[in-house]
């Protein structure tokens, strides 16, 4: 059987084999609760402070300003609740954009349901948030502002510096879901002006399970989870040590690749594009190419269903997907490229490839084949149907 080329990586990545080998000792004999003022505790105590550091240094934070979550979804709550809950200004009024992840909007609305006040903005057809309807949505009641970094179907990438200086303007809090752009483009919380910013590991090359939300210092948040004192009272519950050392592996990885990404990773997602373009006619390409992420493309085929194109592709050995992995099975359109202005059939025709570090030129032009013989071959059967 010919390997499978897997080009789902907005969903998830592979472990890195060096992040599996520094995470081994802490699931064997390094084993001890980060709690624990013994030896064995003290030891695991050091392996957590060490990530702390580490993934502070990945987004240009202080280590203290790092709340270590189990992922990107609890990450996202406990800014959203956080920030409610704080009482740090009079008002409940939250604005964000109708395009982010299910973590966001699934919050926002239960927010809704808690009493809270949310304004669902726009995207432009290229994917963006204008930040003059930020501006514009912005009253004495609002305490937060939620956009995400970049867009977990698209990869379109938001311009948060203007929004952030919109926020500290107005004296209002800003939080980004970065889940998506952590590891893949330069992400530093000063230069992006952000109070709260959530990622995952998991997306790039880290272990499932391992997370971070940056809380900039002097930000009051109310915890998400109560119990314990751990992660300064902003957190509790014993740290899963071995999967935040996978987490300071995979931040210290991502930090050396930054420069292929665009010199590599962006290079081959351009020729997977071109090569399907080039091979297949009525293929476009869904939001910004200017601003978006090097690792993502989503394409719109005439003339085809994306779900049935997913097996299809499985089947003859391409894994990719038609939007989020959390929305998997879920039989409405992506609400992104419908937030987007696309007619319902191109949003039902429309698939995204997202490659990663470990992508190799061979798998690129093999999956390009593939694709274009797979959809020339379901256009076939539609037309003789």
């Amino acid at each position: 059987m010919k390997p499978r080329i897997y080009l789902d990586n907005s969903a998830t990545t592979r472990i890195d084999d060096e992040v599996l080998d520094a995470m081994l000792p802490y699931l064997r004999e390094r084993f001890g609760n980060a709690s624990s003022i013994h030896a064995f505790g003290q030891e695991a105590r050091a392996a957590v402070e060490d990530a702390r550091q580490a993934v502070a240094d990945l987004v240009g934070a202080e280590p203290r300003e790092l709340v270590f979550t189990s992922g990107g979804t609890e990450s996202d709550n406990m800014a959203l609740w956080g920030v409610l809950r704080s009482g740090y200004r009079p008002g409940n009024h939250i604005i964000t954009s109708r395009i982010e992840h299910p973590a966001v909007l699934a919050t926002c609305k239960a927010l809704e349901e808690a009493g809270a006040e949310v304004t669902f903005l726009p995207v432009d057809s290229s994917g963006r948030v204008d930040p003059e309807r930020v501006t514009a949505a912005v009253n004495e009641r609002t305490i937060l502002i939620t956009i995400m970094h970049a867009n977990n179907e698209t990869g379109v990438i938001q311009p948060i510096e203007e929004i952030g200086r919109i926020a500290r303007e107005r004296g209002i809090l800003l939080h980004t879901d970065a889940v998506q752009s952590v590891g893949k483009i330069p992400v530093h919380v000063g230069r992006l002006g952000v109070d709260l910013l959530s990622l995952s590991g998991h997306k790039f090359h880290g272990p499932k399970g391992a997370g971070a939300l940056f809380v900039r210092s002097g930000v009051k948040l109310k915890p998400l989870l109560t119990g314990g004192s751990h992660e300064r009272r902003r957190r509790a519950g014993t740290e899963n040590v071995a999967a935040l050392v996978g987490l300071s592996a995979a931040s210290q990885l991502a930090q050396r690749r930054l420069p292929a990404m665009t010199s590599r990773v962006a290079v081959l997602r351009d020729r997977l594009q071109e090569r399907i373009r080039n091979g297949i006619p009525g293929v476009r390409i869904n939001g910004s190419v200017e601003h978006r992420l090097p690792i993502v493309t989503n394409m719109a085929f005439d003339a085809l269903e994306g779900e049935a194109a997913v097996i299809a592709l499985d089947l003859a050995g391409v894994a990719v997907s038609t939007g989020s992995a959390c929305s998997s099975g879920s039989l409405e359109p992506s609400h992104v490229l419908m937030g987007m202005g696309l007619r319902a059939e191109v949003v039902q025709g429309s698939l995204r490839f997202s490659l990663s570090h470990h992508s190799a030129a061979e798998e690129i032009d093999g999956a390009a084949q593939i694709v274009v013989d797979t959809v020339t071959r379901l256009r076939g059967l539609a037309r003789r149907g």
